[in-house]
């Protein structure tokens, strides 16, 4: 009867190693989950492992063509994936949260991790991916935990990722957490589309405007400038000042051009500062139109990050940390930061809160009694659905009332260009109409 070594996590979130004798892999499985075990890695011990250690250490002047390729492989991967990053064009979020519903789905139905990684990295879309989970299962069946594995690859697996699925591995419930994680990247997925749906169409409308008023100054108007020059007739004050701001156009276009990439490129160096950084995010939150909007996402993302790591296991101190680095503003940022030293000294988490501006009383005051009535995870996650549907809401709203103030502005513009070249026009043919 074969053996079969096998890796699992027990009962008390302790990975367990060992060997067992089975008819078959899937018997192994089957009396491994009878024992209360989670399986992680199950492999037939067998001498192939002995013929590749042998083959490894024979002169490198031996190795065939064939036998070099993936030493190359490895090696390029190593230079690609050692920064923790996969390389442009991959759509990182989508494959991310494809790998995890599947992955989660694969280890519910019984299937041992490592097999699970093989499987997907077989399947998966990019090369890069792919590659990346190559290595993960290299560093599984050397014995790491697979929190570990990701850990290496923090501009793929975040660390709201890494710590959820290694609070599963200590609880033995990872499938459950990957189903929590695939959900929570789902909607956070949902979220940013409907965050972009938001800025794409007034973001474009303004392009539009703006290219449609520079061709008209410094395309069209000048051409009739000389027309007006040749009339004996005096012109009206809009049409002074139109030809005035198209000669200066025609005149200073390069330096409005330069000047204001220059303009655009300090004020990104100067947001990646702490102190500009600290005033952008100020100003996101304090936006005529936006401001509430951007408010609401970030009190989204606070609730659904912090509801979704305290109820897959981890210690609040910890989750604060994580979700004050993964807040995307500063503002709430600091808040969380405060909140997590009032924790750690043994204090309330919604007093600190309730001091900042950015968290409403609502929220706060729901935040208090979860912490009394020890279901904080249950109303944080109530607290999301809420400004989900807010955000929904407002990106709606937005969405019809910019439509018309664009149009509005957009004809306000075209319009007195149009009016600044006719009524001249219009001048001339009362002068030339007799009896006038």
């Amino acid at each position: 009867m074969p053996s079969f070594k096998y890796s699992a996590v027990g009962s008390d979130g302790r990975t367990v190693r060992g060997t067992l004798e089975a008819p078959s892999q899937n018997d192994c499985l089957d009396e491994l989950r009878r024992r209360s075990l989670t399986p992680l890695r199950v492999e037939e011990k067998s001498g192939k492992k002995k013929k590749a250690a042998s083959a490894a250490a024979a002169p490198a002047a031996a190795a065939t063509p064939s036998s070099a390729k993936p030493a190359e492989k490895k090696s390029w991967l190593q230079m690609d994936l050692t920064i923790g990053g996969m390389k442009p064009g991959v759509r990182k979020k989508e494959e991310i949260v494809i790998f995890t519903r599947q992955l989660a789905t694969m280890i519910n139905a019984g299937i041992p991790i490592l097999e699970s990684l093989e499987i997907l990295a077989e399947q998966a879309q990019s090369r890069q991916f792919a590659m990346l989970l190559d290595a993960v299962v290299g560093d599984v069946r050397a014995g790491q935990d697979l929190s570990t594995a990701f850990a290496k690859y923090p501009k793929v697996f975040s660390d709201v990722y890494v710590s959820m699925l290694r609070a599963g591995e200590a609880s033995g419930q990872i499938d459950d957490i990957l189903i929590r994680l695939a959900e929570y990247l789902e909607a956070t997925q949902k979220l940013k589309r409907d965050i972009k749906s938001a800025m794409t169409y007034p973001v474009v409308s303004l392009v539009m405007i703006i290219g449609i008023t520079a061709f008209l100054m410094i395309g069209i108007v000048p051409k009739f400038k000389e027309v007006f020059e040749s009339l004996a007739i005096e012109l009206p004050g809009i049409t002074k000042m139109i030809l005035g701001a198209s000669d200066w156009s025609v005149e200073n276009w390069p330096v409005v051009f330069i000047g204001g990439a220059v303009f655009v490129g300090l004020v990104m160096v100067y947001k990646r500062t702490d102190r500009g950084s600290w005033q952008w995010d100020w100003m996101m939150l304090h936006l005529p139109v936006f401001g509430t909007l951007f408010q609401k996402v970030g009190l989204s993302r606070f609730s659904k990050t912090f509801s979704t790591m305290i109820k897959s296991g981890v210690p609040i101190l910890g989750a604060l940390e994580i979700v004050a680095d993964t807040s995307g503003n500063r503002i709430i940022s600091h808040a969380v930061l405060e909140a997590r030293e009032n924790v750690r000294q043994g204090e309330s988490l919604a007093e600190p809160l309730a001091q900042s501006p950015v968290f409403p009383p609502m929220v706060t005051r729901m935040i208090g009694i979860g912490e009394k009535t020890g279901s904080l995870e249950t109303l944080l996650e109530k607290i999301s659905e809420f400004y989900d549907d807010q955000v929904s809401a407002t990106v709606k709203q937005l969405t019809s009332l910019i439509e018309p103030i664009m149009i509005g502005f957009m004809g306000l513009l075209v319009g007195a260009i149009v009016l600044a070249v006719f009524l001249p026009i219009f001048e001339l043919q009362k002068n030339l109409t007799p009896g006038r």
